[in-house]
């Protein structure tokens, strides 16, 4: 009994201390980063709640599931705005909106799962025909589908209501809340994003992330040692469709509206876009790529204007951006951040050679 109680006594305070430890490890900036998310509230007005932030959040969900394939298991996928778009078509067939003769009207615990198992499944047929593939072929499949889903709901009327898409597709009122307005979408927005940030990184820690990591840095050597290459390739897939597809519902509500050109091309690349200016090596790089998308996207064109060009002409200034990024550092927003603490770390130590 003496045993069992000083043995449960140890593993609670080794418990504690793990959680304590885990807590000390976690460096200062996100606490203060934690912090000002927490009050912006109280801080931004209810556009930039809505409209900056939330589309921000939801954005860069969309971009860490291409980060997730491209940053640890080598697969660049141009499919994920497909994925994320067919999860919002989803529920506004198997939930509400304008169309009564299409959507099913089913309640919100059952169309949201559905609809997340749905682009999931899409996803999963996607990775088992693009992962026997390298590089730019992986790109020209996955590019294919994402062409190919824009124009079948584009044409099709039946199902996804062709060129008119859906509309009055809202968020359901849980709790009695009505999560279309600003503070409670800031906040539900910002929750999916935090959790998906957290998934990502236990995933990439996991026994599982680390085998897709081992697949992607030598598939031959990891299929001698007894994994299954392919598995684990395609399972990528279907997790990273889960974190797309909740940003496709968050997506859809947002707008109250989806649309065929909700995952057009233009917005397939922009994903792209996205996820290489902020840096594939991290899993916060997809959110600096997209609060810096969104802040040029939302207020280029009053730049433009003040300049004397024309406002529509905004994806000049993000393409230029896009390539600056890029020349100056292959790895994004990270990429530059990392080489400036390098410099700086070389100053401030002379054994490193960059003292004067």
């Amino acid at each position: 009994m003496a045993v069992a109680e000083h043995s449960a006594t140890q593993g609670s305070a080794t418990g504690s201390t793990g959680f304590t430890g885990w807590l000390a490890s976690v460096p200062v900036a996100y606490w203060v980063v934690g912090f000002v998310l927490l009050i912006m509230p109280l801080i931004a007005n209810s556009f930039f709640l809505f409209q900056v932030f939330g589309w921000a959040f939801i954005l860069g969900m969309i971009a860490l599931s291409l980060m997730f394939l491209g940053g640890y298991g080598g697969m660049v996928s141009l499919a994920q705005m497909s994925i994320a778009a067919l999860a919002g078509y989803m529920v506004a067939i198997l939930g509400s909106s304008g169309i009564d003769s299409i959507s099913l009207f089913w309640p919100w615990w059952l169309y949201v799962p559905v609809a997340i198992i749905i682009a999931a499944f899409f996803a999963t047929i996607i990775g088992a025909l693009a992962v026997r593939t390298e590089g730019i072929y992986t790109i020209m499949i996955t590019l294919a589908f994402a062409a190919a889903f824009f124009y079948f709901t584009r044409q099709n009327y039946t199902i996804f209501n062709g060129y008119n898409g859906f509309a009055n597709v809202v968020p359901p009122q849980v709790f009695g809340i009505n999560w279309r307005t600003p503070v409670p979408f800031y906040y539900l927005s910002g929750g999916c994003a935090v959790l998906s940030y957290l998934a990502v990184l236990y995933v990439s820690r996991s026994p599982f992330g680390l085998a897709l990591q081992g697949v992607r840095d030598n598939p031959r050597r990891m299929a001698a040692l007894g994994f299954n290459v392919f598995f684990h390739r395609v399972a990528a897939y279907t997790f990273a469709a889960i974190i797309a597809s909740v940003a496709g519902i968050l997506l859809v509500w947002q707008n109250a509206q989806i649309a065929p050109g909700t995952a057009g091309l233009p917005a397939v690349i922009d994903i792209l876009v996205i996820a290489i200016v902020g840096g594939m090596s991290r899993p916060i790089g997809p959110f600096i790529g997209a609060i810096i998308y969104v802040y040029l996207r939302t207020f280029a064109p009053d730049i433009l204007l003040t300049l004397g060009l024309p406002g529509d002409r905004f994806k000049l200034l993000i393409g230029l951006g896009f390539l600056l990024v890029v020349y100056w550092s292959p790895d994004g927003v990270l990429g530059l951040w990392d080489r400036w603490k390098e410099r700086r770390a070389k100053r401030a130590d002379p054994l490193k050679g960059g003292a004067q």
